[in-house]
């Protein structure tokens, strides 16, 4: 796997795509940033993770705009004028109750039976525990605001889902930056949701959250979804 940072020169990006660079297009983002791979015809051959560039301490010279991560299984090729990135293998060394720092952006979803409908239909989290609180008479904006905060603490504390991937939690994490996406591309609407968690993990089996960090975690990953950004503590 590599891991890139990768910086957006706006000069190189017309009024209308600079425009959906700076609001947080999932979509246009994703279309720009699989010019990076003008040899890779997978479905997504990416993962990412969007941020400021004056909220990363790793940029010496912030300018305030875009700054995207990539995780790749191939080595990202640089448009000249357009897309600089800094490439380097990501190979960790991973190991059964080793301790990692994390981030992750997330699009949580639970799939609930409806009646008269033959297949589950997904629910944002979020939204999800905002109904029910409602439902159940609470009203108070910071009560309602801690059900939905603590559904999404669930959603990725879930036994079953972390035993698939491979990791434990050691305690609730960090929830913010909840944020609900809709665009509208070749006639169809894209909705989604995102939240932001920051904690501590521990490895449960190396080999399954290796690939859970290749894979990606959740839904909308092809939106800038799923993508841990970890480091050993």
């Amino acid at each position: 796997m590599h891991l890139s940072r990768v910086r957006v020169a706006p000069e190189g990006l017309g009024p209308e795509a600079l425009g959906m660079l700076m609001q947080g297009d999932a979509y246009g983002n994703h279309q720009l940033l699989w010019r990076l791979f003008p040899d890779d015809h997978t479905e997504r051959p990416f993962l990412f993770r969007q941020e400021l560039e004056r909220e990363s301490y790793t940029v010496a010279e912030p300018r305030g705009l875009p700054l995207f991560y990539v995780l790749s299984d191939t080595e990202p090729t640089p448009v000249p004028g357009l897309l600089d990135c800094e490439s380097k293998p990501f190979e960790p060394r991973l190991h059964t109750g080793q301790r990692l720092a994390f981030r992750l952006r997330a699009n949580p979803v639970v799939a609930r039976r409806e009646e008269g409908r033959r297949r589950s239909r997904r629910h944002d989290v979020l939204m999800d525990a905002k109904r029910q609180a409602r439902d159940e008479g609470v009203t108070d904006r910071l009560a309602v605001q801690a059900r939905m905060d603590d559904a999404a603490r669930v959603w990725l504390a879930d036994e079953e889902r972390a035993a698939g991937a491979g990791y434990r939690l050691l305690a609730a994490p960090q929830v913010s930056g909840y944020r609900q996406h809709s665009y509208r591309r070749r006639g169809r609407e894209i909705r989604f949701s995102s939240v932001d968690y920051q904690g501590t993990v521990e490895v449960a089996d190396p080999q399954r959250f290796r690939e859970t960090l290749a894979q990606g975690i959740g839904r909308s990953r092809a939106f800038g979804c799923g993508m841990w950004m970890i480091r050993p503590v």
